[in-house]
């Protein structure tokens, strides 16, 4: 079973703890992401550009933020730091490289289904990749809207949150129902506690 956690607009935050130096982002009050986890992510996309350029601290860190052959939300984010980096995968292959070469605190990677067209083969290895790369990280998979490939990839990641804005709660909690018709569960998850 799932347990999903809803984001409050522009409550994403980075705050360093008290005397390690390590960085993380604060979801919400008590729900952080740190360094050394790899989380899968859907939300509307104007809710991660303003959590993105909200996050002033993110300046302090090595920022890689990666996408495919399009991206829904680069224009968007504020890349004025020197220690935000692009990178771009128009294969499946080429993304895989990208993950096994990065050294950064924080590695954003935008979900482009397109990369897997003719390469499912790949969705393993990168898989296990993201997972590698989360040893050392904060690796953060995010897509507005989950299909098959987000989910085969999402299999390994220590979280799994779904942010789904409605008219009567802007943020509720929220079982994913491509997941819940796959019969998919991540390896490894944590179920996320909601207060």
């Amino acid at each position: 079973m799932f347990t999903f956690t809803p984001l409050m607009a522009g409550s994403l935050s980075s705050s360093v703890q008290q005397g390690s130096g390590a960085m993380q982002i604060e979801i919400r009050k008590g729900l952080a992401l740190y360094p050394g986890t790899f989380n899968a992510v859907i939300a509307p996309e104007k809710e991660i550009i303003a959590a993105i350029n909200s996050n002033t601290d993110l300046q302090r860190f090595l920022f890689l933020y990666i996408s495919g052959n399009y991206s829904r939300i680069l224009s968007g984010i504020n890349r004025q730091s020197k220690n935000f980096d692009v990178r771009r995968g128009f294969t499946a292959h080429q993304l895989f490289t990208i993950l096994r070469e990065a050294g950064y605190t924080v590695v954003f990677i935008e979900h482009d289904p397109s990369l897997f067209d003719g390469a499912f083969e790949m969705l393993e290895p990168i898989a296990n990749a993201l997972k590698e790369l989360a040893r050392e990280s904060l690796v953060i998979l995010y897509t507005p809207l989950a299909d098959r490939t987000f989910s085969a990839l999402a299999r390994k990641a220590d979280h799994y949150l779904e942010i789904v804005p409605t008219e009567e709660n802007k943020y509720p909690i929220r079982t994913s129902r491509l997941m819940r018709q796959c019969g998919l569960r991540p390896n490894g998850q944590t179920t996320l506690e909601v207060s």
